[in-house]
């Protein structure tokens, strides 16, 4: 048996200002979406999907760790499109560069590239 991926889904007030956030801000891809009105959607990027959903999955404030290539270069990109940053990147002890970034709904997102520590 083999794994193949996990999406987190994520609570969300209002699905089309969701995903708004995560394309024009943090740079995400529209992947899809689902009702009339719309209750369920997607963005994708590299490998990286989240689901967003009005009814009866996930809390508000739930965390999601992303690993990108050069985090200081994608901090620097979406906090000149108005990400809400909690925290600038900054070298951590468990082999890390890591900042935080918080959406609509208060999720946090941990994102960060792998680094040696001394």
């Amino acid at each position: 048996m083999k794994f193949e991926k996990s999406n987190p889904i994520l609570y969300s007030t209002d699905i089309k200002k969701s995903l708004q956030y995560y394309i024009e801000v943090l740079g995400f891809e529209n992947s899809w979406e689902w009702g009339d009105p719309v209750d369920f959607g997607g963005i994708a990027k590299d490998g990286v999907e989240i689901f967003f959903c009005l009814h009866g999955q996930g809390h508000p404030g739930t965390w999601i760790a992303i690993i990108v290539d050069d985090v200081d270069a994608y901090y620097n990109t979406i906090k000149e499109k108005g990400a809400r940053i909690l925290s600038p990147p900054e070298d951590k002890a468990w082999n890390m560069r890591e900042m935080f970034v918080e959406d609509p709904d208060g999720h946090v997102l941990r994102i960060g590239q792998r680094i040696e520590c001394a």
